[in-house]
């Protein structure tokens, strides 16, 4: 397995302590750096070129987001991941449309925090299953919206699920279908809105208007 060099941006040093703890017990992680300001952060990327920061939103000369937007612009392909103690939707959607492939809030227990950042070193994002539930019922707020209107009863249902964060097997369980059923619907769904990830789900969903930042 390769390594993801992780650099840790957060300026309570019990934090990064904490974090630095959990990732040394996973396997393919390492933790290359450590920074407690943005401008500090900024030196770091540009000496370790990490693949992956973890970044707090509070930090005592620049905001995380400020620094997220330079980290992307200094070094594209390194990915941010936000641990912050914010969960409303403001600093999250304004995190995902800075370049954030993920959202945890500091809440989170260490066994989601892992899963989080396996989902991002996999190449996928994630969002904290509060905020993703959000994402989606700004869908469903929206029903005249006459992409969403092409979904059925039962894939609205299944949209619902994914908000809420539950995998296909959860899904399944919940609606009573095989796990190749509810994998089915999910690909069926992501078809219908023209859209692959995660990621192109957030954006999309910004760009119509149907979430509002």
């Amino acid at each position: 397995m390769s390594v993801t060099r992780v650099l840790l941006v957060d300026d309570h040093a019990v934090v990064r302590l904490g974090v630095k703890a959990l990732l040394e017990a996973e396997e393919g992680f390492e933790v290359v750096g450590e920074a407690s300001s943005g401008r500090e952060a900024l030196l770091e990327v540009r000496r370790l070129q990490p693949d992956l920061v973890l970044l707090d939103i509070t930090l005592p000369d620049m905001n995380g987001l400020e620094t997220m937007g330079q980290i992307k612009a200094m070094a594209p392909e390194t990915r941010v991941v936000i641990l912050t103690m914010h969960e409303d939707e403001e600093y999250f959607f304004r995190a995902i449309q800075a370049g954030a492939t993920g959202y945890i809030v500091k809440g989170a227990g260490s066994d989601q925090i892992a899963a989080a950042l396996r989902a991002v070193q996999g190449g996928g994002v994630y969002l904290y299953p509060s905020l993703a539930k959000t994402l989606v019922a700004g869908y469903l707020r929206e029903q005249e919206n006459p992409v969403v209107k092409t979904l059925s009863a039962r894939e609205l249902e299944v949209l619902r699920l994914i908000g809420e964060g539950l995998v296909n097997k959860e899904i399944a369980s919940r609606l009573g279908i095989t796990v190749a059923t509810a994998q089915t619907y999910r690909t069926r769904i992501m078809e219908k809105l023209g859209l692959h990830t995660v990621a192109e789900l957030i954006r999309f969903a910004v760009r119509k208007g149907i979430i509002r930042p």
